[in-house]
């Protein structure tokens, strides 16, 4: 997917509804078709390797303006009016670094170590300019968005931060990952009315620690079910050698199945947390995403994917983003008519000039 990096928010349409201050439910929803995306797919997966990969960047903005144009709330559409230009800028760039750091470590260690302080270094600044491109060539009814977040606040976010997290042995990734997003819902804009993130460090840690303890406790289940059994085999490996390899294979295979059940877990609680913490002025997100369906959509997508040699992946990206974008409504607080008539017309003025300065995508 790649897929739009920001999921917008609703606004009413007067025609279809009376006045009222009284809060009210817009639901977001997705008209993509897997038959449609595969044929923008695959041209643009077969273009891509033709080109070299130069024109991945025009694959981009066609992958993106598809899954905006069908992503809709209260009649209208998203729109993206990202430049391939600019975005081939980022992804020469990217190459550039990643080129830079396999070639300084063949150099010398010394030399390979600079470079890649240089690159995180680097990292934090591109990481903000992309925000800020997304963003600003994202919009709907005509009305831009925007990333207000400063440079700074990248660094602490996006370097400071994840080497504490790594000198702490992963113990702090849960505040690390709630910093990260608070910066960047809390940081978006609509027009002239700001975002705002009110998911605690405590919510992220509550859902790591209960992910994780869900996990470990199949992963010890698996092993106390296998381990007896494997002793027993091992103790008469020699009458027993196929058997003992067969009842590896099947713990390998059930640690593996479990995993795949315990990922759709985290990513479900993860949508449900941040998208729930989320406004737009007074109107608040819901997220309502379900483990179970997630997990049979991704579970049904890799068997679908692995069948065809990997021609059902547009058909996989369809499915998911469905389901997510779909799972996702929005509570209003009063009239959303003033509200997107204040946001127009103080959006488009704080717009001007800003093309120029944004003209940047990484696109990693």
């Amino acid at each position: 997917m790649s897929t739009p990096t920001f999921d917008a928010s609703p606004f009413a349409d007067a025609s279809h509804r009376p006045p009222t201050s009284q809060p009210q439910i817009e639901a977001l929803s997705f008209s993509g078709r897997g038959g449609e995306y595969f044929r923008i797919w695959i041209v643009n997966l077969l273009l891509t390797i033709v080109t070299l990969g130069i024109y991945s960047a025009w694959a981009k903005v066609r992958r993106t303006r598809y899954f905006y144009d069908n992503t809709s709330v209260a009649g209208s559409s998203f729109e993206y009016h990202g430049n391939p230009i600019a975005i081939l800028k980022g992804r020469i760039i990217a190459v550039v670094m990643i080129a830079a750091y396999n070639i300084a470590f063949r150099i010398s260690p010394i030399v390979g170590l600079i470079t890649m302080a240089i690159l995180l270094a680097v990292m934090p600044w591109l990481i903000w300019k992309s925000y800020q491109f997304k963003l600003y060539n994202s919009s709907y009814r005509g009305i831009r968005f925007g990333f207000r977040g400063s440079v700074g606040q990248s660094y602490l976010n996006y370097l400071l931060l994840p080497i504490l997290s790594g000198l702490s042995l992963g113990l702090l990734a849960p505040l690390v990952h709630q910093r990260t997003k608070k910066y960047l819902h809390s940081e978006s804009k609509f027009g002239a009315t700001h975002f705002s993130f009110n998911a605690g460090v405590g919510a992220f840690y509550k859902t790591y620690l209960l992910s994780f303890g869900i996990a470990l406790l199949g992963y010890i289940v698996i092993f106390a079910l296998f381990g007896s059994t494997l002793v027993v085999l091992f103790s008469d490996l020699k009458h027993g050698g196929s058997a003992v390899f067969g009842s590896i294979g099947l713990m390998m295979f059930s640690l593996y199945a479990w995993t795949f059940f315990i990922v759709p877990l985290f990513l479900t609680m993860i949508q449900n947390l941040i998208w729930s913490g989320t406004k737009l002025g007074e109107h608040q997100f819901h997220s309502k995403m379900k483990w179970s369906k997630m997990t049979f959509i991704m579970i049904t997508n890799l068997i679908g994917i692995a069948l065809t040699l990997g021609l059902f992946t547009p058909f996989a990206h369809i499915r998911a983003m469905k389901y997510r974008i779909e799972s996702i409504d929005l509570t209003t607080s009063g009239s959303l008519d003033h509200f997107l008539a204040d946001a127009e017309a103080q959006g488009s003025a704080a717009s001007e000039g800003m093309a120029d300065l944004l003209d940047f995508d990484l696109s990693l």
